[in-house]
């Protein structure tokens, strides 16, 4: 993989931090795109402190399509490719669907799904025209179980696992293989900053292995989806949740 550039949506934090070091560590060059240009320059900055020389950072409103295909053609023309892409970018906005406004449906429909859209057509062309790529698009659990108070986040994580099936099927004698990973519940702080302490420790109780999931437990999982070798499988969802959903 050494030499191959990667891209990844939403890295300055939790799961896709923990995707983009070990991309880094993989030999990729490895470009994160996030909205908040002041923590992502601080998380830039705080990467290359720990010897993460290869990690860059772009600003960038993911769902924002003109935005991201100047940004994808910025990238392109300065590093000939992008041969990963790890869609791992999103928001809650919890509330029951009785109470839940128009901005709230729309605004997580959009990041967690619509973006993908934005960032993945500019990208899909040159993948083909390379004729390899690797994709893997971040799901959720509850895309399949349903959580109370998530219908926008629900049935925008669902709509990513279809999205990467029917792409999947698109892609396949082009070379370039498209997988989603579905965590659990996962140690971050969307998780941990979120939810209610009663209501995580009812969470832990239905989890047979019994603890959250670790962000670099999911990256492992995505180490294998983005080797050049893993030519095999495509359009499949892998399902990290410590039983808690099967």
């Amino acid at each position: 993989m050494k030499g191959k550039i990667a891209l990844v949506t939403g890295g300055t934090r939790g799961i896709g931090s923990s995707i983009a070091k070990m991309l880094h560590n993989e030999g990729l060059k490895v470009i994160v795109i996030s909205k908040n240009k002041s923590l992502g320059e601080k998380w830039i900055n705080d990467s290359h402190a720990e010897g993460y020389d290869d990690l860059i950072y772009f600003p960038c409103d993911i769902n924002d399509y003109a935005s991201c295909n100047s940004l994808i053609s910025q990238i392109i023309n300065e590093y000939g490719s992008i041969d990963v892409l790890i869609n791992n970018a999103g928001i809650t906005k919890d509330r029951t669907f009785k109470k839940m406004s128009i901005e709230d449906w729309s605004i997580v429909l959009t990041t967690n799904l619509v973006s993908l859209f934005n960032i993945t057509q500019p990208i899909v062309s040159k993948m083909i025209e390379s004729k390899y790529g690797r994709i893997v698009n971040i799901s959720s659990v509850n895309a399949e179980k349903g959580q109370f108070g998530q219908t926008n986040y629900c049935a925008a994580k669902a709509g990513v696992v279809g999205f990467t099936k029917a792409l999947a099927l698109e892609l396949a004698s082009s070379g370039i293989t498209v997988n989603v990973v579905s965590p659990g519940y996962t140690e971050t702080d969307m998780v941990l900053g979120k939810i209610p302490t009663t209501t995580l420790g009812n969470i832990l109780k239905e989890i047979p292995i019994k603890r959250l999931l670790k962000p670099t437990e999911i990256a492992e999982v995505v180490r294998l989806l983005i080797q050049e070798d893993s030519t095999y499988i495509t359009g499949a969802n892998f399902n990290i949740n410590g039983g808690y959903y099967m």
